[in-house]
């Protein structure tokens, strides 16, 4: 179809129309005219919205559905709804689904699950056969079918060896390799973050070291193999500085961090709600504070939404049963808006292409169309109204946000809510 968004102004730092607002002429998914004023003809649809933004197409790189084998908590073609009315044009895909995503049979059925979406779908191999971290699963081959790199979602890789072994191997490939920081045996069974807060509602914690330990021997694995690692969903102060210093020896090291770690800290757990129960867990405002600072300093590459729908069965039961988890890809947006201006939050929206080689294209005329269609401006409270995953486990239910997505143009196609 043929669209023609009018008095659209465009965020988008490559482009010549950065700033300006324009009507924009979009034809057979590719960006034909861009004029301050384009007069609509019989074959294309106006799209007129309030306020309305556009930049280019927000990537998620932290995302769990469920389908193959936890349908009940979201299929893929829901999911790919729900990232395409959350404003996100393309996501990566973890491999904790049933069986585990960890050979090219299972890539190629993600790949066949998503080819007609809007939202393009990047599967993420498992690193590890099954995802136990034993044996190294066939990266090599995954990547041919049409994974984008590599890594064991929330299981950290204990054998030093094993991620040596598959920082080496992957480089002659230029394979990513993901390391989920948490050191098992410091963590033992905590399930909050040990603090203050922990030792008053009586549960058991995971110190910070955790984390910062099993990034520290990452690091060093890194620097004595090359390559290049990514490390998801760091939390803590000290992990910026690590991964700070790391970047600055010249390391190819990149991170993310997420939304909810980026707004809510160890005090909302005071409910005992488990929505909050998520892993890293939610730390403390001086390590909120440290995250945003390594987002103003380059430390921190992208933020993600690391949506994960739990279904009511998993999460409406005691905190100590519960799985970790929360939904987060309708809030993303809103969220981060809040704490960033806006063009650093397009930024950590955006940013997560180039480390992942997902192919980007600025806002101009000859350029493939891929957007994202926003309003940056008026504050929102979510509510569950706003949840539109077939699970409701979000951490943001009643928190205020500012601005909202209105959906996105790409792959030819228009999703709006």
């Amino acid at each position: 179809m043929n669209f023609l968004l009018k008095a659209a102004t465009v965020i988008d730092s490559k482009s010549p129309f950065h700033r300006q607002t324009v009507d924009i002429l979009i034809e057979n998914g590719v960006i034909t005219d861009i004029k301050k004023t384009i007069k609509a003809s019989d074959h294309v649809e106006e799209v007129i919205l309030d306020n309305l933004h556009i930049s280019q197409g927000w990537f998620d790189s932290s995302v769990s559905f469920g389908e193959p084998g936890y349908e009940e908590r979201e299929t893929i073609d829901h999911g790919l709804q729900v990232a395409a009315k959350s404003g996100f044009t393309a996501i990566a895909l973890h491999p904790n689904t049933l069986p585990v995503t960890d050979n090219s049979t299972a890539i190629g059925f993600l790949k066949g699950k998503s080819q007609n979406s809007a939202v393009s779908l990047y599967p993420i191999g498992a690193l590890t056969i099954q995802c136990k971290g034993v044996d190294m699963a066939e990266l090599y081959d995954m990547q041919q079918a049409g994974a984008i790199a590599f890594g064991d979602y929330k299981k950290a890789i204990q054998n030093p060896n094993l991620l040596k072994i598959a920082l080496l191997y992957a480089q002659n490939f230029n394979g990513l390799v993901l390391s989920f920081p948490q050191e098992n045996n410091i963590a033992g069974k905590g399930m909050v973050n040990e603090e203050e807060q922990s030792t008053l509602l009586g549960l058991k914690g995971i110190p910070a070291l955790a984390e910062e330990l099993q990034i520290a021997r990452d690091l060093f694995l890194l620097e004595y193999t090359g390559g290049t690692l990514h490390i998801p969903t760091i939390s803590t102060a000290k992990s910026v500085a690590l991964i700070r210093d790391a970047k600055a020896k010249g390391l190819q090291i990149s991170c993310s961090t997420t939304v909810h770690h980026l707004t809510l800290t160890d005090k909302e757990l005071v409910t005992f709600d488990t929505n909050y129960k998520v892993l890293p867990p939610l730390r403390t405002q001086k390590d909120v504070d440290a995250l945003v600072k390594g987002i103003n300093d380059g430390t921190i590459d992208m933020v993600t939404s690391d949506h994960q729908p739990i279904d009511v069965e998993h999460k409406k039961v005691e905190f100590d049963h519960s799985k970790y988890g929360t939904t987060g890809l309708e809030s993303a947006f809103g969220t981060l808006n809040t704490i960033l201006d806006i063009e650093q939050t397009i930024a950590m929206l955006t940013n997560g292409k180039s480390i992942f080689k997902i192919e980007s294209e600025s806002i101009e005329i000859g350029n493939k169309a891929d957007l994202s269609l926003f309003n940056p401006t008026g504050d929102i409270t979510f509510t569950e109204e706003h949840v539109i995953s077939s699970s409701k486990n979000s951490a943001f239910i009643g928190k205020s946000t500012k601005g909202a997505p209105y959906g996105i143009i790409a792959n030819g196609k228009m999703i709006l809510k």
